[in-house]
């Protein structure tokens, strides 16, 4: 039988703000909330949050890239720029459609896709 994929565990030093960006941000459904530990849902993902021990693990550069396809991507990067992120360069106009990358909460990178 193969492994079956559990979740993606990001590491950041404010659990609540992590989860309420990626709820508020990305529309993702907080099913737990604690301090030290978070759980959100997205379709088939699910992402785990879990409080850094040390501020050492953070300055190592440990990171994730979430790459997510959005309806509106004007809109989706307003609403993480208002809840922490910045943009990684200007919004790029591909011939699939309009793409952004994000430095958000922690260090950890979104990547954003509307299609054309």
């Amino acid at each position: 039988m193969a492994a079956s994929f559990k979740w993606v565990l990001q590491l950041h030093r404010d659990v609540p703000r992590a989860a309420r960006f990626y709820s508020q941000g990305l529309d993702f459904t907080v099913s737990v909330c604690t301090l030290r530990w978070a759980e959100l849902e997205a379709g088939p993902l699910k992402l785990a949050l879990m409080q850094a021990s040390s501020d050492h693990v953070m300055e190592k550069g440990y990171s994730s890239l979430l790459s997510f396809t959005v309806a509106d991507i004007n809109n989706t990067v307003t609403k993480l720029m208002a809840l922490g992120a910045e943009l990684d360069g200007p919004i790029k106009y591909e011939i699939h459609g309009k793409v952004a990358a994000m430095r958000c909460l922690d260090g950890h990178m979104v990547g954003l896709h509307e299609p054309a």
